[in-house]
């Protein structure tokens, strides 16, 4: 990919991808949740422009990662208006002022989402009282 910023590769895009297909229905994580996941904390404008320039039809849920405040972060009110909608669709819901209660919509699976390092992402273990098994289908 060209254009890339921040030093990040087409690697570090493919991870966030990764990352963003784990995420389920009705449920949503934020760009810099999406960066620290990654080992990436200071990342989230990254994040963003990874899935900014997905193609049309893409099988990566771009719409449910927000900004930190719960809200849709779209430049364009068209693409506000498409995701809004898509969350929506899934049970999402947003408050008067067009924010998601990240405690009710909030995907937990960030904390326990790891893979082997050739695999593609990296996690610090959590304590065992913190660690959130990932709920089976």
């Amino acid at each position: 990919m060209s254009g890339q910023r921040s030093g990040h590769d087409a690697g570090f895009f493919e991870r966030v991808f990764q990352v963003v297909r784990r995420v389920p229905p009705g449920k949503v994580v934020t760009y810099g949740g999406v960066a620290r996941t990654l080992g990436q904390p200071h990342a989230a404008r990254t994040v963003g422009w990874a899935l900014r320039g997905l193609p049309a039809g893409t099988d990566v849920p771009w719409y449910r990662v927000v900004g930190a405040a719960g809200k849709v972060m779209l430049g364009s009110e068209y693409g506000g208006q498409v995701q809004r909608a898509q969350l929506e669709a899934e049970g999402v819901q947003f408050d008067a002022q067009g924010r998601i209660d990240l405690a009710r919509f909030g995907w937990e699976g960030l904390a326990w989402l790891a893979v082997e390092m050739d695999g593609l992402l990296r996690l610090d273990p959590m304590p065992p009282d913190e660690a959130q098994p990932p709920a089976s289908r």
